[in-house]
């Protein structure tokens, strides 16, 4: 199995951390700050540096103020679409 840090999914799921970030108006900082972890880790995450586990990233989207089960259909919805340009390109 490929490890997952590389794919294409994984880059889809730290575009949708970053992207509900911003739209919250929350820079790395103040992101950090309520995950008492310092901007340069946030952004390491977020650039796919550092890995996040399930329980990281759960406290993750609770500092967002986003439900996860919401962020994961979005997810889901944004790599089925993916896929799918995907094989029209192909």
């Amino acid at each position: 199995m490929q490890k997952t840090l590389h794919t294409r999914q994984y880059a889809l799921l730290l575009e949708g951390l970053r992207s509900i970030r911003r739209n919250a108006g929350i820079n790395q900082q103040e992101l950090g700050r309520r995950l008492q972890m310092t901007q340069s880790d946030v952004s390491k995450c977020e650039r796919g540096i550092r890995r996040l586990d399930a329980i990281e990233l759960r406290l993750w989207l609770a500092a967002l103020s986003v439900d996860t089960a919401d962020f994961f259909r979005e997810f889901d919805r944004r790599i089925d679409a993916d896929a799918l340009a995907s094989r029209r390109i192909g």
